[in-house]
Parts: structure tokens; sequence; C-alpha cells
């Protein structure tokens, strides 16, 4: 469905909802849901304020409840699941898949995570522990066990006969994967090449063997660079002695994808990518406050930098007028490089090897910008002031300015990388730091030794 008509059809619902709901029409709101896809039940209650939310998940059919937790974001399920009772919770867990699991018992308090692990049976309670098991944001948090394996000395008629006792195949399924006697992960046969080949041959004849597998503790920002790069599908998943675990699957990066790019987009804004949108007034507020705590912070340290030039002020206040300008375009710049950087740091195309590179190319490219509205800014200040000093001050930070935005914003990603902090999150906020006391320091500086 095109994004236009699914926005519009999810309007439509949420209004037929609403109205339902402010008329009392309970039934017919019911009937509504169980008529809705689970995806489509979790955009729902996303879309709704707190109080239609609670309502309406009191009328969400128990049995779709597991499918509907599935796939709401972290912050709109933790608000879901604390006004549930912990048997109720383990009943909607029961049928997830293992890596669904496992984020849905993540994202509880400790408290009522342990009473929801206490209300499952001793099965469920295996499968959470060894969901549980894997370090957060890995491979192994991402696989899922129902994979189908045969061995590589039977032939495609003993797997066809296996495959209808099964009756069914795991969902996303396109290659079996092929193990030896210790359950080593050897190889997969496609299913294409199963059915399309004589029953007579082995597997043996016809398994890729170069058929790559994904490390349990690789990163699932790694994980989807490969599912990108390859095109598969599926992907097998092995522990350090190349034992076949599980599997993960493209509906499953699909996810991380989107994940990382609104964890991208919201960490520029100092905001979590998790946060629900009709969130109570105070938890926003609180949460916003202290990245605008941190940029008073900055801001104030500005302001600190240009106090050490209020008597340059005092006799040429002109400056004050024209002091927004320098910080403002290095700032803009800056952001460009900071962006393309990050962007180019999440795709895995800047690494140490061509990071000199990057470096070099906006360094030069900071220089050309800094030259063409150095020359721009000197002509408009000098004839706007009939002052060619004052337009070569301004020509002159403005060029620093620029220069210093380009390497700023090259730098600041890779080195926030190293040090294992994210760049999206904290490289807005340092790169104003710099342009502003850059482009203060330099515009008023040479202005205090050129001009007074």
């Amino acid at each position: 469905m095109p994004e236009a008509l699914e926005q519009d059809y999810t309007l439509q619902q949420l209004q037929q909802v609403t109205q339902a709901l402010n008329s009392g029409q309970f039934v017919q709101v019911r009937r509504i849901l169980a008529e809705t896809a689970p995806c489509d039940t979790a955009l729902l209650l996303e879309s709704s304020p707190h109080k239609v939310r609670r309502q309406l998940w009191q009328l969400v059919d128990p049995d779709i409840q597991g499918d509907v937790l599935e796939e709401l974001s972290e912050d709109v399920r933790l608000s879901i699941i604390v006004q549930m009772e912990p048997e109720l919770i383990a009943a909607a867990t029961e049928d997830m898949d293992d890596d669904d699991l496992g984020e849905v018992l993540r994202s509880l308090p400790e408290t009522v995570y342990q009473d929801v692990v206490g209300a499952m049976d001793s099965q469920d309670r295996e499968r959470a522990t060894l969901a549980l098991s894997y370090q957060e944001r890995s491979a192994g948090a991402l696989m899922n066990t129902d994979t189908v394996t045969i061995r590589p000395d039977v032939s495609l008629d003993v797997v066809l006969r296996y495959l209808r006792l099964r009756g069914t195949l795991p969902e996303g399924t396109d290659d079996l994967y092929v193990v030896d006697k210790d359950n080593c992960f050897i190889g997969a046969l496609s299913l294409n090449s199963l059915l399309t080949n004589s029953p007579d041959k082995l597997v043996s004849e016809l398994m890729d063997t170069d058929k790559e597998s994904i490390p349990i503790t690789m990163d699932e920002t790694e994980v989807a660079q490969l599912f990108e790069r390859y095109n598969w599908i599926s992907a097998a998943v092995v522990d350090d002695n190349a034992h076949l675990l599980g599997r993960i699957t493209i509906d499953d990066i699909v996810d991380v994808i989107r994940e990382d790019a609104e964890h991208s987009l919201m960490s520029m804004a100092g905001l979590d990518d998790e946060e629900d949108t009709f969130a109570p007034v105070f938890k926003s507020s609180k949460r916003r406050s202290i990245w605008l705590g941190i940029n008073l912070l900055t801001a104030l340290l500005a302001a600190f930098v240009a106090s050490f030039f209020e008597n340059t002020l005092d006799i040429l206040p002109f400056l004050a007028v024209l002091n927004g300008i320098v910080p403002s375009m290095g700032g803009v710049a800056g952001s460009q490089t900071l962006t393309l950087v990050i962007r180019g740091i999440a795709l895995g195309h800047i690494n140490q090897t061509n990071q000199r590179f990057i470096l070099s190319k906006e360094l030069a490219i900071g220089a050309l910008n800094g030259v063409l509205w150095s020359i721009l800014i000197a002509g408009v200040v000098a004839l706007w002031q009939w002052d060619f000093v004052l337009g070569a001050v301004i020509a002159f930070a403005m060029f620093m300015n620029l220069l210093a935005a380009g390497i700023a914003g090259a730098s600041i990603p890779i080195i926030l990388k190293r040090m294992n902090i994210d760049p999206a999150l904290a490289g807005s906020v340092v790169l104003t730091t710099v342009t502003d006391i850059v482009g203060i320091f330099a515009f008023l500086g040479t202005a205090t030794w050129f001009l007074v």
C-alpha cells in the first residue's frame, strides 16, 4: 500500500475508532480492531493519546495482544505493559518469536520482569533466559531458532519427504541449512535448487558451501549492512565454533534499518528514537531539558568568549550587528559536513583507510567556500559601511570559521566514534560550540586588532 494511502487509511480508522469510543460503542470498536491487522492496530495505538490508548488496549483481542506488542515502539509498549497483570503479559508473549520475546522482556522494569518470568511455564521461561543471554543489539538478540537443518549425504527426495512430514516451513525460509553430525554449519541448500533438480541428487552436490554465516556477537548494524550488500532474505547465525544457533530474516533487518534511521534523526535533536509522540508533558519535558541545558552551557561559553571584547563593542557598536553572521555561516557549513560524515560512518563507507582523504576533502571544501563567501561578505559590508578594512576583517573571520567548520564537521564524528560516543547524539552540540567560539573570536579579535 502506498504511503499516502496507508496514512489516509490509518486516519480513517482512527477517526472511526475515536467516534465509536466517544459514543460508547465499545462493541463496534472491538469489531473494528478484530478486523485490523496487528501492525495496523499497533499504529492506531501509537497514534492515540494516552486515555484513548488505554481504552483501545482493553478492547484488543487477548489472542493477538502478543502480535501487537511486537509491533509497538519501546516507549508505547512499556506504557501499555505496566498496566497489565504479569499473568496477562506472560500469556501475550507465549507465541512470540525468540527475538521479539527478548526485546519485550528487555524493556520491562526489573520488578515487572521478575513477575512476568515467574508467571511463565518452564518452556517459555527457558526461551526467555536464552533470548536474554545474548547481548542487546547483537546478532544473537535478532535471531530466531526456527531453522530447518539437513545433512549433506541425503538425497533431495529424502529432504522433500522430510519437509512434507513437517507440514510447514518457518516464515521467510529461502534456504535449508546443511550441518554435519556436530551441528556445525557447512552450507545452505536453496529451495530453488531443491525444487528444480532431480530427486536422486545428493544435497552435497547442490549445496552452497560459500554461503556466509553471521557470528552471534556481530552488531546488528553490521548485520543489516551485510543483508543490504548481498541481498539476503535470511542468514545463518553461528557461535565461535561454527555451531548453528539460529537464523536472522529480512523482516528483522527492516526493523533495524528503520530504528537506525530514526535514531540518527532524533539524536541530532537530542531526543530518544523510541520516544512516544503522545508521552505525558512532564516526561517529555524532562527528557528534552537535558539537551536544552547542555546547549545553554555551550551558548554561555560562546557569550563568555564575546565578553572579552566588550570594549571593542562599546567603541564600534555596529560590530554587534555583524557578530552573528560568521558563527551562523560556520554552523550551517559544519552541519552539512557533520551530517555527511555521520551518514558515511553509519553506512560503513568511512573507515580508517579513508579518514585522511575525507578530512583533506572537507578541508579543501571549507577553504573554497571560505574564499567565495569571504569575498561576497567583504564586498557587501564594505559598500554598506563604506569601510574596506571592516570588510576585510569580516572576510578573514568568515574564511577562518568556514575552514574550522569543515575540519570540525569531518573530525568530530570520527573522534566521537573512536571514543564509543554516538556522533549523531553529541556531534551537533560539539560542532556548534566550535563554530560559535571560532567565529566570535576570529571576528571580534581581528576587529580589535585592526579597528580599535
